[in-house]
């Protein structure tokens, strides 16, 4: 039973299915973001009022802006539509709040920490209000890239809340093929809760190849396709990730 009551309160997660690297939006610029992701064959069926993953497209627009070299903040909404075809559906609204630390200490690494605070609707997920913390450290060694986001999920108001802190970390590398195209891997994870993890059945463990293109100094773009390893992850989501700094004047 806690099989499919995990996979419920964890599936409606696709909407922004990223790992994030330390450097922040620059001073005085906007970028606007749109995360479109499709779950090609997930969770088939409602459980517990939670509404089924597969086959829904879930759109998320991101919006951020940089105030200084250590500060930027974002602000997400998210929607959804459902396999059946019926209407768009506004899922709720996110704050990211974003510190790092400026290049101009010139650490071995990069760093930065995110918190991701709001709401979503009861049928998208059981834990309605939620705090994501998210570490960010990450490298660039010649073509290669690293970062790695040791994230911890709270549940703030819902049926998790008893489970306090838990694990979920996202890595990535990759390669510059060229110098405007890189190849990589990305993962995504959920383990439970830091003072005990669920059996492995119970995680979540999604491993995505991608592609960075670049567009362009005000562009971003990476498209992915993930395959779900346990039988609590969705088994294939179809992710892309399109972005346009406003007010860049950094050449």
């Amino acid at each position: 039973m806690w099989l499919a009551c995990g996979a419920a309160l964890h599936a409606q997660g696709n909407y922004e299915v990223q790992v994030y690297g330390s450097d922040l939006v620059p001073v005085g610029v906007t970028m606007v973001e749109l995360h479109s992701n499709f779950t090609a064959a997930g969770q088939k069926y409602k459980i517990d009022g939670v509404l089924p993953t597969n086959h829904a497209e879930h759109e998320t627009v991101e919006i951020t802006h940089g105030f200084n070299d250590w500060f930027e903040c974002g602000f997400y909404i998210f929607s959804t539509i459902q396999s059946d075809g019926g209407p768009w559906i506004y899922v709720g609204s996110h704050i990211r709040p974003r510190f790092s630390v400026p290049e101009k200490y010139h650490l071995p690494v990069g760093l930065s920490i995110s918190n991701e605070i709001g709401w979503q609707r009861p049928e998208i997920q059981l834990d309605t209000w939620t705090w994501e913390i998210r570490p960010i450290v990450d490298k660039k060694i010649q073509k290669w890239y690293f970062a790695f986001n040791p994230t911890m999920d709270l549940s703030l108001h819902g049926p998790e809340k008893s489970r306090g802190l838990e694990f979920s970390p996202n890595f990535k590398f990759s390669y510059d093929v060229t110098p405007k195209v890189a190849a990589g891997i990305e993962y995504y994870g959920t383990l439970g809760p830091v003072t005990g993890f669920d059996p492995l059945h119970e995680q979540q463990h999604m491993i995505v190849p991608t592609v960075d293109i670049d567009f362009g100094k005000n562009w971003e773009f990476n498209f992915g396709v993930g395959v779900g390893a346990t039988g609590s992850t969705d088994h294939y989501l179809i992710k892309a990730i399109l972005g346009y700094r406003f007010n860049n004047k950094k050449s």
